[in-house]
């Protein structure tokens, strides 16, 4: 008996449609244009199975990216929730489908970051999907992850900026007055050098590639000093212990490129995010435990992903061009 040949994205994505379809309208599922469909490839019923499996392991996913920012985003929750929830099928399966709607409607956006409008609004500079240089009003540069936003505060002999979402490099011209760069609560003072600030949600990675900087963990405590290849994490008023790195490998984004050394692969899915215009999901929490080494373009993140998959065993699959779900 002979094997069929894998999925195609193609063949997911229409089962997709067509999953959307009944999850809408039941009796679709008994239609004669769904049964053409079913019978039109012996590929389709596969293809149909495993996005229900998908779709039924994404509801918690969906849920938690739907939540990012609760209180901006629950009117168009509701709004998209009340005419499916009177729907016979339950609770359940409406919330997902708006919390699946809202995801599909932001990746169509162009890579729209919902837990981070209210920052943009107050950013002098940000970056969408892609790093962005940026020349600052005394000539020091400032290099933008994708996704990143600064405020930047030049007055009464103080240059300030403030780092509201994402990572920054920085490149400081002397000028003899102070420069500070304040994330997630606490501090970073320079003493001459050239460093990244990166946002971790409850605090900030700070990364030196030469000189020196003075890292305070929040307003006011001591300055814990790092030089040339050296970094730290703060958060909660607490700094972690200083650790040497190779700076220019973990800076390396800044020429497009990302490079791990047995890192999980949660975490390089969560830096391909920034440069995918839509979103990645990972549907397996054990599969995110899996280390992984490499080197991978930003400006190529599903050719990434193809290489990851070969190598962890993991499939892809992309729907309406936006949505990337990774699966075992």
């Amino acid at each position: 008996m002979s094997r069929l040949p894998p999925i195609t994205d193609a063949q997911f994505q229409a089962a997709s449609q067509w999953l959307g379809r009944i999850n809408e309208q039941p009796a679709q599922a008994q239609s004669a244009a769904f049964r053409r469909w079913l019978l039109a490839d012996p590929q389709h019923p596969a293809a149909y199975a495993q996005a229900q499996s998908a779709w039924h392991n994404s509801g918690p996913v969906a849920a938690a990216l739907a939540a990012e920012d609760q209180h901006a985003l629950q009117g168009y929750l509701d709004a998209m929730a009340r005419p499916v929830s009177r729907r016979p099928w339950g609770r359940r399966v409406a919330g997902l489908a708006a919390a699946a709607c809202l995801v599909l409607a932001l990746g169509m956006a162009g890579g729209w970051q919902p837990g981070y409008w209210i920052q943009d609004l107050q950013a002098d500079y940000s970056s969408a999907g892609q790093v962005r240089h940026v020349t600052l009003p005394d000539q020091s540069q400032v290099t933008l992850d994708a996704h990143s936003a600064i405020a930047v505060q030049f007055a009464q002999g103080h240059r300030r900026v403030r780092l509201l979402h994402g990572a920054a490099f920085f490149q400081v011209t002397h000028t003899g007055e102070p420069f500070l760069v304040d994330a997630a609560g606490g501090q970073v003072r320079v003493l001459g050098t050239q460093f990244e600030v990166r946002d971790q949600g409850a605090g900030a990675q700070v990364t030196v590639r030469s000189g020196r900087v003075a890292v305070s963990p929040a307003q006011g405590a001591a300055g814990r000093e790092l030089t040339a290849n050296q970094q730290v994490m703060y958060a909660s008023g607490q700094v972690g212990n200083t650790v040497m790195v190779n700076s220019d490998n973990r800076l390396a984004w800044r020429e497009g490129w990302l490079n791990y050394s047995q890192a999980p692969l949660a975490q390089v899915l969560d830096d391909l995010r920034r440069y995918y215009p839509g979103r990645i999901l990972l549907l397996d929490d054990a599969l995110g435990q899996r280390l992984v080494s490499g080197s991978f373009p930003v400006a190529e993140p599903m050719l990434a992903l193809d290489s990851l998959g070969k190598v962890v065993g993991f499939e892809r699959h992309t729907v309406l061009g936006r949505l990337t779900l990774i699966r075992p």
